[in-house]
């Protein structure tokens, strides 16, 4: 193992390490943000409500992360429609590609989540509000979705973990995050063990801090629901 190259590089790791974390926190933000309404939708009695989730769902969660990236990187500069919009040079960068991506993608799956959740909620809580005058909006935004949110907790921080993994596709797309840096290197220093040993370890590193993060906010959310207790 060659360390002197290994920290020879590490500022150059670190770089794209800092930009994994930047695709990372805006898709996974982003992510829950659409889909929430989504996971709602997707939780309703009514068929015609759920089909436009459900298709969106299905769609994201049955191709691959990687079919998805090169059809809106590659595949949105066929139309021109998309070329004259005000939006395109945004649609032709890799990096807001990748969010774009990204954030569609994991939608789907936080959405799911959500709707697991949602469906988890003893009944006999809803009931309560309801019985309390508690209007289905009331109930929804003051009881369902907060208690959803503990419920979905550690399912949407394995999604987020899956997200960080997953953004090592971004470097397909000409995207030096973390695994296109660790490329470029090695196309300089032809030791693709040590470097790519060095990227690992980069990833080792943000997993470990997003898991124990994760594990404060569990600890948190419990204290604070049996405070309220």
């Amino acid at each position: 193992m060659n360390w002197e190259v290994i920290f020879k590089w590490l500022p150059r790791l670190a770089e794209g390490a800092v930009l994994t974390l930047e695709l990372v926190a805006i898709a996974v933000v982003a992510g829950l943000i659409l889909a929430i309404p989504l996971g709602i939708a997707r939780s309703s009695r009514r068929w015609y409500v759920r089909a436009v989730p459900f298709s969106y769902i299905f769609f994201f969660r049955g191709t691959p992360l990687l079919v998805q990236l090169f059809l809106v990187y590659y595949g949105l500069a066929q139309f021109d429609a998309v070329r004259s919009n005000a939006l395109w040079p945004y649609l032709r960068d890799p990096f807001w590609c990748t969010v774009l991506t990204m954030t569609l993608h994991t939608a789907a799956y936080i959405a799911e989540i959500l709707r697991g959740a949602l469906q988890s909620i003893p009944k006999g809580e809803i009931e309560a509000a309801r019985a309390l005058g508690m209007s289905r909006g009331k109930t929804l935004f003051y009881i369902m979705l907060p208690r959803a949110a503990r419920i979905g907790l550690p399912a949407y921080s394995n999604e987020v973990i899956l997200m960080l993994k997953a953004s090592a596709l971004a470097s397909t797309v000409t995207l030096l995050e973390l695994t296109g840096m660790a490329r470029t290197i090695i196309a300089r220093t032809y030791l693709p063990v040590e470097i790519f040993f060095a990227a690992g370890v980069f990833y080792l590193a943000i997993s470990f801090l997003l898991v124990q993060g994760f594990k404060l906010l569990e600890r948190w959310l419990r204290v604070d629901a049996s405070q309220g207790r």
